[in-house]
C-alpha cells in the first residue's frame, strides 16, 4: 500500500466531493458532517462513474400504520450519491446501496493528519 496526499482539510467543504486521480485510479474523496470518506469511482452495477454523480438526501416512504404511502420525505441527515449512468444510489458514510447489500462501492482507506487528507492504495 501507498500513501497519497490529495489535499487540505480546508480545501473539502462540508457535504461535498472531489474527485482525485491516485495513481491511475479515480477516486471520490467525500468530507460529510467533518468525517471524510473514499471510493473508488466505479459503480458496481455497470462500472460508471459513481462519485461523479449527485449527493441526495435520502428519501424515504412516508407510510402510515396502514402502509398507505403520502409521499416522499428527506433525511438531511443521510447522504447518498446517485450514478450518472443509471441512477443507482449509494449511502455516502458506508457505500451499501439502500435496498440490497450485495451492491456496494469498493473503499479507499483516508487517513487524516492535522492539516492534510491522504488515501491509501
Amino acid at each position: 500500500m501507498r500513501v497519497f496526499r490529495v489535499g487540505k482539510i480546508n480545501d473539502f467543504k462540508d457535504r461535498e466531493k472531489k474527485i482525485v486521480i491516485v495513481d491511475n485510479n479515480e477516486v471520490g474523496v467525500f468530507r460529510i458532517n467533518n468525517n471524510f470518506y473514499a471510493w473508488k469511482n466505479v459503480c458496481p452495477h455497470q462500472g460508471g462513474p459513481v462519485c461523479q454523480g449527485r449527493l441526495f438526501p435520502l428519501v424515504k416512504e412516508n407510510l402510515d400504520p396502514e402502509m398507505q404511502s403520502h409521499g416522499r420525505i428527506y433525511d438531511e441527515k443521510k447522504l447518498n450519491i446517485v450514478c450518472p449512468w443509471h441512477g443507482l444510489e449509494f449511502d455516502v458514510e458506508t457505500g451499501l446501496h439502500p435496498g440490497n447489500p450485495n451492491l456496494k462501492l469498493d473503499p479507499i482507506t483516508i487517513e487524516i493528519d492535522s492539516e492534510t487528507v491522504y488515501v491509501q492504495l
